[in-house]
């Protein structure tokens, strides 16, 4: 049996860059994925020259220098820069909430107007001292009209859960910008990498042993005894045979439509914010690389519970999910030859950018 130093289970973002990292400190590694693909999440599937995100939209920002400087090595990225637009009753506003969507909402025109403006909004729930969940303290922060267009049903949807249902905590502020600017990161650093993620993961994973289709879990004795140590990226509850109780998920599901025209709604991303319309958003994916082909593809983005078999997204940040996982977190304390790494792994919400820092992290301790 061959021998590795490091076994990596996933070939997401996190998994290969700790698996690169590996491989410049002169470490023997094996990527396994159970997926017919590498990339996780971010990868991205060719249909007619244009670069679909398969598992939803991915944009890539930053304002940690040296993560830019490091993918920007691997790959060249564009200047894509995400400009979401929200759709509610027939009509288009744009996000983040700027001065544009102050104008879109009131006809408001200057910074003082607008911020008269949300003040009266908010005043209507001065009466509201302690929100008691989402819902009042999102009125306590916005007011009726943002709140009713733009955030309640977007929420509800994503959640499955009414407004009124969910934690306060889920909504600490409502960020508001008084300028005439749709950028909808503050990041300094922003894009796409040119011809897709599957460029920065190959990149990434050029030189190293990757086999795909290949469960961990069917065969866990011998992945176990195959190498020195494990970094695992899957979901911790699985890999404790759920002893300590499931963790919750929302997921996702997704459907693709190639379209015989060359541009359906001329922007990446619209977010639907009716609670009358099942899916959370509309994705165009040539928008991301400026694509000029005859034909687009789009791709509806629906809200779904969690099962086993089904992709788990999003953690449900609630105290009952909190100390399951903190159980699972002592377990994996106890394991010297399991590294844990990833947003499965850790039960977060985990940006790219972060996802690259916290492997980049690991890798130096493990390997300097």
């Amino acid at each position: 049996m061959e021998k590795y130093d490091y076994l990596i289970v996933g070939s997401g973002l996190f998994g290969a860059v700790f698996a690169y990292e590996a491989k410049l400190a002169g470490k023997r590694c094996l990527v396994i994925d159970k997926r017919a693909h590498t990339g996780g999440n971010i990868y991205c599937e060719d249909v007619e020259g244009i670069r679909v995100h398969k598992y939803g939209a991915h944009i890539f920002h930053t304002d940690n220098k040296k993560v830019w400087e490091y993918v920007t090595r691997l790959a060249e990225f564009n200047r894509y820069t995400n400009s979401p637009l929200a759709y509610y009753d027939g009509k288009l506003y744009n996000l983040p909430f700027n001065m544009n969507t102050f104008y879109q909402l009131w006809g408001v025109r200057t910074p003082l107007e607008a911020k008269a403006k949300i003040a009266e909004q908010r005043r209507a729930y001065d009466n509201i001292t302690e929100p008691a969940n989402l819902e009042e303290q999102a009125l306590k922060l916005c007011g009726e009209d943002i709140y009713t267009r733009l955030i309640k049903g977007y929420t509800e949807k994503q959640w499955g859960r009414k407004a009124t249902d969910l934690p306060a905590f889920i909504i600490n502020r409502v960020p508001f910008r008084f300028t005439f600017d749709n950028n909808y990161f503050n990041d300094a650093y922003q894009g796409i990498p040119e011809g897709g993620y599957n460029v920065l993961i190959n990149a990434l994973l050029d030189g190293i042993e990757v086999r795909l289709n290949t469960n961990y879990f069917e065969e866990r004795e011998r992945w176990d005894a195959i190498a020195d140590k494990i970094l695992f990226t899957g979901c911790i509850d699985e890999f404790f045979d759920f002893r300590c109780g499931y963790l919750e998920y929302r997921s996702l599901r997704f459907e693709h439509k190639t379209l015989e025209i060359d541009d359906f709604q001329g922007n990446a991303v619209v977010n639907y914010t009716s609670g009358d319309v099942p899916y959370t958003r509309v994705i165009e994916h040539k928008h991301f690389e400026y694509g000029t082909q005859p034909n687009t593809v789009v791709t509806y983005e629906y809200p779904d519970s969690f099962a086993i078999g089904k992709e788990p997204y999003y953690p449900v940040n609630d105290s009952r999910n909190a100390t399951i996982f903190n159980d699972y977190s002592k377990l994996a304390a106890q394991r010297s030859n399991v590294l844990f790494g990833g947003r499965l792994a850790q039960y977060t919400y985990a940006d790219m950018d972060d996802t690259v820092a916290a492997a980049l992290e690991l890798a130096e301790q493990q390997l300097r």
